[in-house]
């Protein structure tokens, strides 16, 4: 209980606690009514007005608060009691346990803070439950001023605009191989950087615009401010004009995903473009370096290599960190025969600009990794994708005791989701070692809202996710790498098959047949279950999506052997592996 003269109007302010029963009056009366809520089991805050120098005061606006003239004056979660004599008959009643009952009165059943994928399927499925939701979303601009709407990372500036770039990449190629399939066409065909970018920026607001009607007709509230708590179960929304509003909530969400990494060298945030700025840019990047080996990096490079630019690839160590590394040089293998190049064991120490322009020219100087050997390169543009940090450290989570990890920056929870403050939760790419992927965030995101307002059990199962790297050629896998299975069940209790194979389509266009490759990984001790799936070829994603759900039945190498193929398909050849690695038989095949 809180008392001071910050009142405009020079009166007394009176704040009351909502977590704890409040009773204000004098010691002797207010004794009886503490050693009620005692016998209880409940605590309460007591404000002794004779022992407070403006007891007299306070007094003097409990009445015109409560119209009662006398003390004590007890509040059960904000609602008034009435005096001693009153709260007694209320415990006798009945109407006392049922005040304690129903906890404090918040404004919200749940506040979510982020309105990404996984923010957003856990508000929409709260409020299809019942529940009084809000939802906080803000996007700082990045440094080159790129912001978005609502939807998060997916949406707006990853996977979307990622894959449809993807297809444009794609439809180069084909125009390509058309001309072995009997198309002929004598005009030069040329790629519009600047029709590529409106229209997908086009489908991409349509779809952030969706989100927004989405959350109206779900009767969520959506507030466009950046939330950061204040105190227990009370956040501050700050919006883009510096209006501060604050609002309470039972349970909250915490879903403020990823941002960018930069590199912390001189010119980077000023000169350099990241994954928030490639999709909606408006100029063509040129030619191009970028700057990490992550998908990010890779899928990106491949992208604008795909478009007809010049790309270089700057890598510090290996290529796809965590994912399996045979497949993983396959795929930069595949970004090579495009024409990417690699410089790999160099890292950027300086960005200098050289010439200002849309896109401009940018000198890099680089370092390598295993020697005082450097490098200078002129670029049009620079793009770091080095990794994301999570969005953590300005949400106020230290103030109300929510642990984060030193080292990551990301929020370690219990199978549940559940931080370590119990009302606070937390899902998507913030959470400590699970998968950063939009449809694992937004199946953990439903889950969670039914475990908490549907009596519902459920927990999302973070084993075996499908993924894919959308390269040019695509890398689709799910489960154990070849490298993690070895470390899990030993290398001597596995067996690996796999075979290269030449897509139909490619025979005709003369396209390399010794590029696309298929891998499985089984346990022997449990019958060659498969744990680790890997395919490099055309539409690997879809080939992937398919298999995955077999894998989580426990699919077994003996099941594929007695699945019949559908061809001519690529996913066919998991039915038809029979090369394992420990016979050491030349999988290369003869192309044209």
């Amino acid at each position: 209980c809180e008392v001071s003269r910050g009142h405009p109007a020079g009166e007394m302010l009176l704040v009351l606690s909502p977590k704890k029963e409040v009773i204000l009056g004098r010691r002797a009366f207010s004794l009886q009514v503490k050693e009620l809520f005692s016998s209880l089991g409940v605590d309460c805050n007591i404000l002794e007005l004779d022992q407070v120098d403006e007891g007299a005061s306070v007094q003097e606006v409990l009445s015109e608060i409560t119209n009662q003239r006398t003390v004590p004056s007890i509040f059960v979660n904000k609602v008034h009691v009435g005096g001693c004599d009153h709260t007694f008959q209320a415990h006798q009643s009945g109407l006392l346990q049922q005040l304690l009952q129903q906890g404090p009165a918040y404004d919200y059943d749940l506040i979510v803070i982020g309105g990404g994928s996984g923010g957003l399927a856990c508000a929409q499925e709260a409020a299809v439950l019942g529940r009084k939701v809000m939802v906080l979303d803000f996007v700082v601009p990045s440094p080159r001023g790129t912001s978005w709407g609502l939807g998060g990372t997916c949406v707006n500036v990853g996977c979307v605009p990622k894959k449809l770039m993807h297809q444009a990449a794609l439809l180069g190629q084909a125009l390509t191989d058309s001309r072995k399939f009997g198309w002929e066409y004598s005009q030069q065909v040329r790629h519009s950087w600047a029709t590529m970018t409106e229209a997908i920026q086009s489908h991409v607001g349509s779809l952030s615009w969706g989100h927004r009607l989405a959350l109206r007709e779900k009767a969520v509230t959506y507030v466009n401010s950046y939330g950061e708590f204040v105190e227990h179960h009370k956040v501050k929304a700050t919006n883009e004009k510096g209006q501060e509003a604050f609002y309470t909530a039972a349970k909250f969400v915490i879903a403020t995903g990823e941002r960018p990494r930069y590199l912390g060298v001189e010119g980077d945030k000023e000169h350099c473009i990241t994954s928030d700025d490639l999709f909606s840019l408006p100029y063509c990047p040129g030619t191009t370096l970028v700057v990490g080996a992550s998908y990010v990096a890779l899928e990106c490079a491949g992208i604008l290599a795909g478009l007809g630019l010049d790309v270089t690839v700057m890598a510090r160590s290996v290529l796809l960190r965590g994912f399996d590394q045979e497949m993983a040089e396959k795929v930069g293998a595949s970004l090579q025969q495009l024409g990417v190049r690699f410089l790999r064991k160099f890292v950027p120490v300086e960005v200098q600009q050289l010439e200002k322009g849309l896109p401009g020219r940018l000198k890099v100087v680089a370092k390598s990794t295993e020697g005082p050997e450097t490098m200078e390169g002129v670029y049009n543009t620079v793009l770091l994708a080095i990794g994301r940090d999570s969005c953590t450290k300005k949400l106020g989570l230290e103030k109300i005791g929510v642990n984060i990890s030193e080292k990551t920056g990301k929020i370690p929870v219990n199978d549940e989701e559940q931080t370590s403050v119990p009302y606070v939760y937390a899902v998507g790419d913030v959470l400590e070692g699970k998968p950063q992927l939009t449809p694992v965030a937004v199946q953990a995101g439903k889950l969670l809202a039914r475990r908490l307002f549907g009596g519902r059990s459920e927990k999302c199962d973070y084993v075996s996710v499908p993924t894919v790297v959308f390269t040019p050629l695509e890398y689709g896998c799910c489960g154990y790498s070849e490298e993690k299975a070895g470390e899990v069940y030993q290398a001597e209790n596995l067996n690996v098959y796999h075979t290269l194979f030449w897509p139909l389509e490619w025979t005709v266009a003369c396209r390399d047949s010794n590029a696309c490759y298929a891998k499985i990984i089984c346990n022997k001790l449990d019958s060659d279950r498969v744990i680790g799936f890997h395919v490099l070829g055309p539409n690997a994603g879809e080939i992937t999506q398919g298999f995955a759900a077999a894998i989580k039945c426990g699919l077994t190498k003996q099941l594929l052997d007695d699945t019949i193929g559908i061809h001519p398909t690529c996913g066919e050849v998991f039915t038809t592996l029979e090369i394992t690695k420990a016979s050491g038989l030349d999988v290369t095949q003869k192309g044209c």
